[in-house]
């Protein structure tokens, strides 16, 4: 029962922001907004699997007939894989008013569709639920602090685990075997070991380089906790912190925690944004911080919503999103610093506890 009155919460809200924007009706094909809105597990592959939401009640779940769902899910309408599914969905629609659509919703469903209704107009509208999924309720931030807690303990483990003349790959292998043990469903993404110049690269895949004394060391890892993501990079030095890479790491740290100390509802994103680039911009090395502040995090790792100097987003309790300045010197290395923060009612709370001050490993 507590389930289903957090579910048509959520629904709720989403109809209001159908209603603000002037639909009557709403195409959720994301399975993960499905799942968000109904409590239905689906991974549809292929085939099509969708939600359509009406201001009048009448909800309706669209599932080929390979899959399952709850008993108390909405009125389903189920089809094989030799029925014309879109000339039922088709039919379900009010052709005389506009469809929101689903951003993922692929060309090969939304075309077809619009030659069944070809007077029916079609808006793209997922913001209405993923301005839902931004705030996230109790529930979720529950799941996400325990998220961010296994990332502190794999994080840990992985420092104290690294040894000069080990692979990023090997590293890399042990961090999502952290996981596993764990209990998670895996990592958030492809986890990121990186040592010495590799790390002037902020998405860098782990390859087969040895670490050696000297070299900086990036780990930019994440796990998966009953649906929910985490996410955190710590920057570390293989047995000696020395160079330009030391005062970068110093620089960065101090610019993490200024646009955490800026985090509060009311404050615009892109505020927080510039409270971490412009003290990096200050020291000179504005042109190598080139990548926003951060994103918005819950059952994906990067969800609808960043923390970036374009963002118009205002802060709200229960928003989650990184906050993760870095500076990268080709050929040298980079270091990036990364939390997740909750916006709380009067500021935030960090979920990060690993300690962010220059530590040597190996």
């Amino acid at each position: 029962m507590e389930q289903q009155i957090a579910l048509q919460r959520r629904i709720d809200n989403v109809l209001l922001r159908m209603k603000h924007k002037g639909l009557t009706q709403l195409l959720v094909a994301d399975p993960n907004s499905v799942w968000y809105l109904t409590g239905v597990d689906v991974t549809p592959g292929e085939r099509l699997f969708a939600l359509l939401l009406r201001e009048d009640g009448e909800h309706t779940l669209f599932v080929n007939r390979l899959f399952s769902v709850p008993e108390d899910a909405p009125a389903t309408v189920w089809f094989s894989d030799t029925d014309d599914a879109i000339a039922l969905l088709a039919s379900s629609c009010d052709s005389s008013k506009p469809l929101g659509i689903d951003k993922i919703w692929p060309a090969r469903f939304l075309l077809p569709l619009q030659q069944h209704c070809p007077h029916m107009q079609t808006v793209l509208a997922s913001d209405c639920v993923d301005d839902c999924r931004a705030v996230k309720d109790q529930q979720e931030l529950k799941l996400m602090r325990e998220a961010s807690a296994i990332n502190d303990r794999v994080m840990t483990r992985a420092a104290d685990f690294i040894r000069e003349g080990m692979t990023e790959r090997e590293v890399a292998a042990f961090i999502d075997s952290e996981y596993q043990r764990a209990g998670c469903s895996g990592p958030s993404f492809p986890t990121i070991v990186s040592f010495g110049a590799h790390a002037a690269d902020p998405h860098h895949e782990p390859d087969d380089t040895v670490l050696r004394a000297g070299d900086c060391v990036l780990f930019d890892i994440g796990c998966v906790w009953q649906r929910y993501c985490s996410d955190m990079t710590r920057t570390f030095f293989c047995q000696k912190a020395e160079g330009k890479l030391v005062e970068i790491h110093d620089l960065v740290r101090a610019a993490n925690e200024a646009a955490e100390a800026a985090v509060r509802p009311g404050v615009p994103l892109h505020e927080i944004d510039a409270a971490a680039r412009d003290l990096i911009a200050a020291a000179g090395y504005g042109d190598n911080f080139f990548h926003r502040l951060g994103h918005f995090i819950g059952q994906e790792d990067h969800e609808q919503g960043d923390v970036s100097a374009a963002s118009e987003i205002v802060a709200q309790p229960g928003m989650v999103f990184s906050i993760e300045p870095g500076i990268y010197l080709p050929d040298i290395g980079g270091v990036r610093i990364e939390d997740l923060v909750i916006v709380t009612e009067d500021g935030c709370e960090v979920l990060n506890q690993v300690d962010k001050g220059i530590r040597t490993v190996g």
